[in-house]
């Protein structure tokens, strides 16, 4: 996403033909523009995959989880979040819990959540991956792509630009 373009604008472009998502994410990362091709997982409150996810390489991605808006311990910390940065991923968007926000506020990655905890959460390898998630008045699938600034949070099946 050029940095000359927003949601906004893409919105404005394309809004009959993408997703909004409800405005309930908080920004964590220090990039606050990103975009990516979607990378889905759907768990509660165990983060195991989260971590095996963010291990491999993220080049152009984005990783939404689905953590069922749990705010009883944090989906993502600084060692996590640092993963993501090592392999490449473009940003992570939770919706649940993070930690270390004063760390994650440093690394260079977009990150949103819908709030911070201190509690880490289980690590019984549950959850799934590469399916359909439903929240915050959206469908997100596998392979579509997210675009994110300080305005908020668009989901659409193709990758979109506009013309200057």
């Amino acid at each position: 996403m050029p940095a000359n373009v927003s949601t906004a604008d893409l919105y404005d472009a394309y809004g009959a033909n993408i997703q909004v998502l409800s405005p309930i994410f908080k920004e964590y990362g220090a990039i606050k523009q990103f975009c990516g091709e979607i990378i889905t997982l759907k768990l509660f409150e165990d983060n195991t995959l989260v971590r095996q996810t963010l291990s491999l390489s993220g080049k152009g991605k984005v990783l939404v989880v689905d953590g069922g808006g749990s705010l009883r311990c944090a989906l993502l910390g600084d060692n996590i979040a640092q993963l993501a940065v090592d392999n490449q991923w473009n940003g992570i968007v939770i919706y649940g819990c993070v930690r270390d926000v004063k760390i994650l506020t440093t690394l260079p990655i977009g990150i949103k959540a819908i709030n911070n905890i201190p509690i880490k959460s289980v690590k019984r390898n549950e959850g799934q991956s590469g399916i359909n998630l439903n929240f915050a008045n959206a469908t997100i699938k596998e392979g579509d792509y997210l675009y994110a600034d300080e305005d908020g949070i668009i989901i659409s099946d193709t990758p979109l630009s506009l013309r200057t």
